[in-house]
C-alpha cells in the first residue's frame, strides 16, 4: 500500500510539474496561433507584405511558447531549449520588425530587410543547432543561455532582439510623427505603439526573473505581449472602427410630369361646335 501511494504521488507530481507555467505557456501557444491565423487569412485575401512578415513572427512565437510548455510540464531537454532559444530569443522580434518595415516603409525596403533578416534567421539557425551546451541543462528550470552557450548565440539573441526592437520602437516613433505632420489617420499612431509596447513587455523577461522566476517571468511576458501586440494588430486591420451606416440602394428619380398629348386621330375626330351647327 505505502508503495501504491507512493507511486501515485509520483505520477501526480510529474503530471503537475510546473501547473501555473505551461498553463500560462500554453495560453500564449493559443493566442499566437489565432493571431498567426489572423493575419495569413488577411495576406492571403490582399497579398499585402507585412502580414506575412507577422505571420511568420507568430509562428515563431507559438513554437517557443509550445516548447516553453512542453519544458515547463515534461522536463528540458537539449533539442527544446535550442528550439525555444532560437524562435523565441532570437528570429521572432527581426521577423515582426520587418513587418512594421514593410507597413511603413513600404515593399522595396521590406524586401531589402527580408533578405538580411533571412540571412541572420538562417545563420543562427545553425548556430544554436551546433553549439555545445558547456553545463548540464537542468530539467525542471528554464536556465538562461549564458549559463550553458557560449558568446557566440548569445551575442546573436542579444543583437537580434535589440535590433528588432530598436526597429519596431522607431517605426512607432515615426508614425506620431507623420500623423502630426500631415494629420493623417491614427489608427496606424496607435496600432504601431501598442506593437512598440507588446514587444517592450516580451523583452521585459530578464527583469522578471528575479522576482517571479525564469519559466513564471517568460511565460508571463510571452503572454501579456502577444495579447498587446494582437490588439495592436486589430487596431491597424480596422476591426476596432466604427462601421459605417450602410447605405440603401439608390433609386432613379421620377420622370418630370408633362400634360398628356392628344394623338392625331383623336384631334381628326373631334370638331368644334360651330362646325356641329352647320
Amino acid at each position: 500500500m505505502h508503495k501504491f501511494t507512493y507511486g501515485v504521488r509520483k505520477v501526480v507530481s510529474g503530471v503537475m510539474r510546473h501547473p501555473l507555467e505551461t498553463s500560462v505557456a500554453v495560453a500564449a501557444a493559443v493566442v499566437g496561433v489565432a493571431f498567426g491565423l489572423s493575419t495569413l487569412e488577411r495576406w492571403l485575401r490582399a497579398r499585402r507584405p507585412h502580414e506575412l512578415a507577422w505571420s511568420a513572427a507568430l509562428a515563431m512565437f507559438a513554437v517557443a511558447a509550445g516548447a516553453l510548455a512542453y519544458g515547463a510540464q515534461a522536463g528540458w531537454s537539449g533539442p527544446v531549449f535550442r528550439v525555444f532559444y532560437l524562435f523565441g530569443a532570437i528570429a521572432d522580434v527581426p521577423v515582426l520588425a520587418l513587418g512594421t518595415v514593410y507597413l511603413l516603409a513600404g515593399r522595396r525596403a521590406g524586401n531589402s530587410t527580408s533578405v538580411g533578416v533571412a540571412l541572420v534567421c538562417a545563420f543562427a539557425a545553425g548556430v544554436v543547432v551546433m553549439a555545445p551546451f558547456r553545463a548540464p541543462l537542468p530539467v525542471d528550470e528554464l536556465v538562461q543561455g549564458s549559463k550553458v552557450f557560449g558568446p557566440l548565440p548569445r551575442v546573436l539573441a542579444a543583437v537580434a532582439s535589440a535590433g528588432g526592437a530598436a526597429a519596431i520602437l522607431a517605426g512607432a516613433v515615426w508614425s506620431a510623427w507623420r500623423v502630426r505632420r500631415t494629420q493623417g489617420e491614427r489608427r496606424l499612431l496607435w496600432s504601431n505603439g501598442l506593437i512598440a509596447v507588446g514587444t517592450l513587455v516580451l523583452g521585459a523577461s530578464g527583469t522578471l526573473n528575479s522576482v517571479f522566476g525564469a519559466m513564471t517571468a517568460f511565460a508571463v511576458t510571452l503572454l501579456v505581449g502577444i495579447s498587446v501586440i494582437f490588439a495592436g494588430f486589430l487596431v491597424a486591420s480596422g476591426a476596432g472602427r466604427r462601421r459605417a451606416p450602410a447605405r440603401l440602394p439608390a433609386v432613379a428619380p421620377a420622370r418630370p410630369w408633362a400634360p398628356p398629348v392628344k394623338s392625331s386621330a383623336s384631334q381628326s375626330g373631334s370638331h368644334s361646335p360651330s362646325e356641329v351647327n352647320a
